[in-house]
């Protein structure tokens, strides 16, 4: 998570209004991707990342500073994509306020049958991303503990 938080970095201020988000993709503890979000109407950090990694994806984590967005605005549903990718494991730093997300895009990927964590590395990535948030953050500790243990 570290390595997708100095990734995500690299698209501010670019991404702005959204916000700027880090995604690798690890393969047997090796990087074999990343991506960040680029300016508005182009990919996001799970799409870029993705479209830099060929052939089966079933042993790679994805690591994303924020959840995957479950709708469809200027670009397509990053959780949808990754659910369509192949990808069995996705760990997460924080679930987006953003009401159109707040949960949905985790719920998509479980649907999916992928394995989710989320919360990992949390304060760091939240200290940087909270300014460029859409909506400020109110999850705390028991939405994150809703999503990673499922009650």
């Amino acid at each position: 998570m570290h390595h997708a938080l100095r990734v995500s970095r690299q698209a501010w201020p670019a991404c702005h209004p959204n916000p700027p988000v880090g995604c690798v993709l690890v393969k047997e503890g090796r990087v074999v991707a990343s991506g960040y979000t680029k300016p508005p109407g182009e990919p996001h950090a799970e799409d870029m990342a993705l479209a830099r990694v060929a052939g089966d994806l079933s042993e790679v984590t994805a690591y994303v500073t924020l959840e995957p967005c479950a709708f469809h605005g200027r670009t397509p549903s990053t959780a949808q994509v990754l659910a369509a990718s192949g990808i069995k494991r996705v760990v997460i730093a924080t679930l987006d306020p953003d009401p159109r997300n707040a949960g949905a895009g985790v719920q998509i990927l479980k649907a999916a049958g992928i394995e989710v964590i989320v919360g990992v590395l949390e304060p760091q990535v939240l200290k940087e991303m909270t300014t460029s948030l859409a909506v400020p953050y109110k999850g705390g500790r028991q939405s994150i503990d809703k999503h990673r243990f499922g009650y």
